[in-house]
């Protein structure tokens, strides 16, 4: 059963205490509160205390709540987990990921900090380390006590770390991001495709979010609330798919159908395999509601 969708994930720097009482309006399935990239220096500190205050104070509706805190190491990561922990989001997100024992060992701090065993752990990959050693980063979801949920890929870092150019299409990073793709399903965890730059260009965000449902992620990063709309159609089943889901579970379940491997529609060989595509096609449906 699909319970929560992760199609839209949208960041909001907790610096913006606007944007934060603003998420509790918008239809994105996760709200990623950002305390690093997104936030200045000088604004660390009131970010984190509004943050904190937002995440224990709820209002979010059914909305997942995540905190990106700063880079393990920094001289901001302590205070980010002492102070988010406590308040239970869905889940702290740990940027900058390089090895399967920073997340053991980002796990062990969020729960020494306090936080409640809801709260899940999402792996940000945006280095060629990461990249390399991905598969082994997602096995570490075996291990029950790193709560590890979710990787989400960040093709902008991991850009600029190779120096590969974001052309349109992706083309450069493709073999990455399959990667990621493949990690998480043997490790059965899920995977977020990163952002697209340019929140003007809707034609262009919608290319790419269709290469990345494509591709096999769950759902892709946000930075605009017009974002929201259209990444959350692309990652849902169209009516076509949930209406051939629907045809397929039904002869299937046709008494004379019931012990064979494989059956005809409209001329197509239609398999036991695509009968599970169609009962996850249909919970996905249910969850998108």
């Amino acid at each position: 059963m699909i319970s929560k969708l992760k199609r839209s994930v949208l960041a909001m720097p907790g610096s913006n205490a606007r944007a934060l009482e603003k998420g509790k309006s918008l239809p994105a399935d996760v709200l990623m509160f950002e305390l690093e990239d997104g936030v200045a220096e000088p604004a660390k500190e009131t970010a984190r205390a509004q943050v904190a205050a937002a995440v224990a104070n709820g209002g979010y509706g059914a909305r997942q709540i995540v905190v990106r805190v700063n880079a393990r190491g920094s001289e901001w990561y302590k205070a980010d987990v002492a102070a988010v922990a406590p308040t239970g989001p869905d889940a702290i997100v740990i940027p900058k990921v390089n090895s399967r024992d920073d997340i053991l060992k980002a796990a062990a701090d969020i729960i020494a900090a306090g936080a409640p065993l809801k709260t899940r752990l999402w792996a940000m990959i945006e280095t060629p380390r990461a990249i390399f050693d991905i598969e082994r980063i997602a096995s570490a979801a075996d291990d029950p006590s790193s709560r590890l949920e979710v990787l989400v890929l960040g093709p902008n870092d991991i850009a600029k770390s190779t120096r590969a150019r974001l052309t349109p299409g992706r083309a450069a990073l493709v073999p990455w991001l399959s990667a990621g793709v493949l990690a998480a399903r043997v490790h059965d965890i899920e995977i977020i495709d990163g952002i697209y730059n340019d929140f003007n260009d809707e034609a262009g965000l919608r290319r790419e979010a269709e290469q990345g449902r494509d591709m096999g992620f769950d759902g892709k990063m946000l930075i605009h609330p017009s974002q929201i709309g259209p990444v959350n159609a692309i990652f849902a089943p169209s009516a076509e798919e949930v209406d051939f889901a629907r045809r397929i579970i039904a002869i299937f379940d046709e008494p004379e159908n019931l012990e064979k491997g494989v059956v005809q529609i409209d001329g197509k060989m239609v398999e036991r395999l695509h009968l599970d595509i169609a009962r996850r096609t249909l919970a996905l449906m249910a969850a998108a509601g």
